[in-house]
């Protein structure tokens, strides 16, 4: 058997496939690394979303490339969104790779390597509670997906042409995976879809992801549950109402993508931003603590300097906790790929850093407002890896992983009155930077 390396590019929902591979690949008797020199296979999961991600993913497969070189009976995988758009394009430029797959058979991926016949998959694959999966973001905490593939039409959007309309998992299947993953020991999950809100939608559930949350905040053993990635449009008061349950972090990702009424029409969305800025304070005002986290994007065909300051005005207005700008890329295949590009990299890039500045004196203010307040905070489990670590890492409820900051706990002695690898801690925060929060644990341990 194979000792596998895999290395997983893009977003959450590309890993939870990663964990999939793994898993079965476990099953199958493989063993895993993250050294490559070790490794006899290397598995490159691909991301091909727009172009910085398909460059990441050239780069990957090159450094694959020259490490099998070295030694030309090593295995080269590469798997994706990537391969299952430009296949052709990939296997003529990079030849040497042994094998490639695209996005329907991450559970099938063991048998493809052996050479196993396989019924052919029209769609996406989408996982359920009894498929094999690896948790990799350690004991404390995971990713649940709830579905696949997307049916909104953005105008920029390249996801429903490599993944397809959109797909719910059944609410008894999730529920059973959450259930487990309670038993492992798991204490927050995050739900992960390419629109969380619409959730059940094409299994003619209304309010799906209401229905949804109802049922995991039952789940013994679990602590927080956060859903990301909604589509503004779908945010109704029955989920604004669950939402104060206080198992369910108050925390919206929502993107909102522009401000100006002509971009948001280009861009095949609805919302603008007198409509935006409504829902910002309906959510606030509804639901206790809530924390709004969005993604814009700039340098869209047509934004010129009016509608760029609609924006610079609407981020100033709506004073997001959370926010990430990303430069436009324009994607064949989708609807705003033909409109003409009247933005230049340069000046993308230049919106975007300006977006970033006045977002960097919001989120300041929003973590000075923490400054002497005790937090509970869900410890990283790579922090207690340190022999004697001088440093803890968490995040508090209204920070996600990976995307937004850390809690960093400050002075951890060993002899601090705290039983073995919590996974909580109360802790009192004594500083705050842009986008973390410096704290000392308070003696008591959260349950």
């Amino acid at each position: 058997m194979s000792r596998i390396a895999l290395i997983t590019l893009g977003c959450a929902k590309n890993l939870v496939d990663s964990e999939v591979m793994l898993g079965c690949l476990a099953k199958e008797g493989h063993s895993f690394t993250t050294d490559l020199d070790k490794a006899g296979m290397v598995i490159i999961n691909t991301c091909g979303f727009i172009q910085a991600a398909r460059t990441e993913s050239h780069q990957a497969i090159e450094q694959a490339l020259a490490w099998k070189k070295k030694n030309p009976s090593r295995f080269l995988v590469v798997v994706g969104c990537y391969v299952e758009r430009y296949g052709d394009y990939l296997k003529a430029k990079y030849p040497q790779v042994d094998f490639w797959s695209g996005v329907t058979d991450f559970d099938r991926i063991g048998q493809l390597l052996k050479g196993e016949t396989i019924d052919c998959r029209q769609t996406t694959f989408l996982l359920d509670h009894r498929t094999p999966r690896v948790i990799t973001t350690g004991s404390n905490w995971a990713y649940v997906k709830i579905s696949e593939g997307c049916s909104h039409r953005c105008s920029f959007c390249s996801i429903p042409l490599i993944k397809g309309p959109y797909q719910s998992r059944s609410i008894s299947s999730i529920v059973a995976e959450v259930r487990n993953l309670a038993s492992m020991g798991v204490k927050e999950v995050n739900l992960i879809s390419q629109d969380s809100a619409f959730f059940g939608r094409d299994r003619g559930l209304k309010g799906g992801l209401t229905s949804l949350l109802e049922k995991l905040v039952y789940i013994k053993g679990l602590k927080w549950i956060r859903w990301l990635y909604g589509y503004p449009e779908e945010i109704t008061d029955d989920l604004l109402e669950i939402m104060n349950e206080e198992k369910i972090c108050p925390y919206f990702d929502l993107p909102f993508q522009h401000a100006s009424a002509a971009i948001v029409k280009n861009m095949g969305r609805s919302m603008k931003a007198l409509e935006s800025l409504r829902l910002i304070e309906k959510i606030r005002r509804r639901v206790k603590g809530a924390v709004i986290r969005t993604s814009l994007i700039v340098g869209f065909p047509g934004e010129g300097l009016r509608e760029f300051s609609e924006l610079k005005r609407f981020v100033s207005e709506a004073r997001f906790e959370h926010l990430g700008v990303f430069t436009y890329s324009p994607e064949a295949g989708t609807a705003a790929y033909n409109l003409k590009e009247t933005v230049s990299a340069a000046e993308k890039e230049r919106r975007r850093r300006e977006i970033m500045s006045i977002q960097r004196e919001i989120s300041r203010d929003f973590y000075r407002s923490f400054k002497g307040q005790s937090l509970e905070v869900l410890i990283e489990d790579e922090s207690w890896c340190q022999p004697e670590p001088a440093c803890l890492y968490g995040r508090a409820k209204f920070q996600a992983p990976e995307v937004d900051g850390q809690v960093i706990i400050k002075d951890v002695q060993p002899g601090l009155p705290l039983r073995a690898e919590p996974d909580f801690l109360q802790v009192r925060i004594i500083r705050a930077l842009t986008y973390d929060l410096v704290g000392k644990a308070v003696n008591a341990e959260v349950s």
